[in-house]
Order: C-alpha cells, then sequence, then structure tokens
C-alpha cells in the first residue's frame, strides 16, 4: 500500500472500576492521510500506546473518506456543526497555506489540502473537532 501520513491527535488516560480495583487504559486519537485527497480518523484503545496507536491507525485506514479537492484548495465554503462542535472551511487563494487551528490543521494537512481558513467556533475538545471537520470535508461537494 502506498505510504500514509499518520498524526496523533490525542492521548487520554481513562480508567474503569471493577471489582478488583481500578482498570487503566489509554485511549488514542490518529488521523492517517494519503495527502492526495483521502483521509481517516481512529479511536484505539489499549493498556499501552503503541497498541492503541495500532488499533487507531487500522481503523482510520479502513474508514477513510475521499475529498473534494479544487486545485490546492477546497471548492467552497462549507460550515459543519458536530455536537458541541462547530468548524467554518473556507477556500483560500494559491500561496495563503492552511490557516487552521491544531485539530483542524492536522486533518486538512492528511488530506492534502495546502491553501485553506478555517476557524473553530464552539468547543476547545479536541476529538470532537476533529469528526467536525472530517465531516465538512466529506460534504464538499465537486464544482
Amino acid at each position: 500500500m502506498d505510504e500514509f501520513f499518520e498524526r496523533v491527535v490525542q492521548v487520554n488516560r481513562v480508567s474503569k472500576k471493577t471489582k478488583g480495583g481500578d482498570k487503566r487504559s489509554l485511549s488514542v486519537l490518529v488521523v492517517v492521510g494519503d495527502k492526495k485527497g483521502k483521509v481517516g480518523v481512529g479511536l484505539g484503545k489499549a493498556a499501552e500506546v503503541q497498541s492503541a496507536v495500532r488499533k487507531a491507525t487500522s481503523y482510520a485506514k479502513k474508514h477513510m473518506i475521499s475529498v473534494s479537492l479544487k486545485g490546492r484548495t477546497i471548492p467552497h465554503q462549507i460550515l459543519v456543526k458536530n455536537g458541541a462542535a462547530r468548524v467554518l472551511l473556507k477556500p483560500a487563494p494559491v500561496g495563503t497555506g492552511v490557516i487552521a487551528g491544531g485539530a483542524v490543521r492536522v486533518v486538512v494537512e492528511a488530506a492534502g489540502i495546502h491553501d485553506i481558513v478555517s476557524k473553530i467556533l464552539g468547543t476547545k475538545n479536541q476529538a470532537s473537532n476533529v469528526y467536525a471537520t472530517l465531516e465538512a470535508l466529506g460534504k464538499l461537494k465537486k464544482i
């Protein structure tokens, strides 16, 4: 397969109360893309970081979406609300670069978009913002 761009966005320690004590594990959010218009997000949970990353990456590769591109940018402006997260994506002229916050930047770069302006409205939760960005990119129409 092609070489994929992988980026760990978030690592969370999670614990569960059981009869024998606390069960601790790690939850990892990974963004995977080919930088040619395909991108996916995966959430993996395991006792070690490496196992969780492997699970998340595997899920992300299986559930990739294709993104409509117009040259080096997106075809039109879009505002998506996913839960508390609201993400605004706007096309930008050549040479603008990626003007985006952390969570959006990772997804957009993995998709291979070079010129875009974005704004995160609503929550600061990175996982929610990643999913909202992915939804926005999936809703883009071909022009």
